[in-house]
């Protein structure tokens, strides 16, 4: 236990420096955001799925299908939501091959 506490800062902006000091700097505020936005959507999804799974077990031993129901939506929202996240970067990447800027 040395450590109890943690900055903010360097948790999620990995430095000090990443906040921007000039307006050229504001791009990798937002890539850093972008980033941590697509790490909390990979905490979403595990957590749906976890759900979803439980609830799909636990309606089938009841013989519940309203909760079984319940469940296949919680793992297909999911899913759909990861397809969406992944189809973004993808095209993301695609397009920083393509013009030779990059943007992440």
């Amino acid at each position: 236990m040395d450590k109890l506490t943690f900055d903010l800062g360097d948790t999620f902006f990995s430095s000090a420096d990443r906040f921007p000091k000039q307006p050229g700097q504001v791009g990798s505020v937002v890539t850093t955001l972008i980033w941590n936005a697509a790490e909390f959507a990979g905490i979403i999804l595990i957590i749906l799925l976890v759900i979803g799974g439980f609830l799909m077990i636990s309606g089938g031993g009841q013989g519940n299908p309203q909760k079984v129901g319940q469940g296949r939506q919680a793992v297909t929202a999911a899913a759909a939501g990861f397809i969406v996240i992944f189809t973004a970067y993808w095209i993301v990447q695609i397009i920083e091959v393509l013009t030779g800027i990059a943007i992440l």
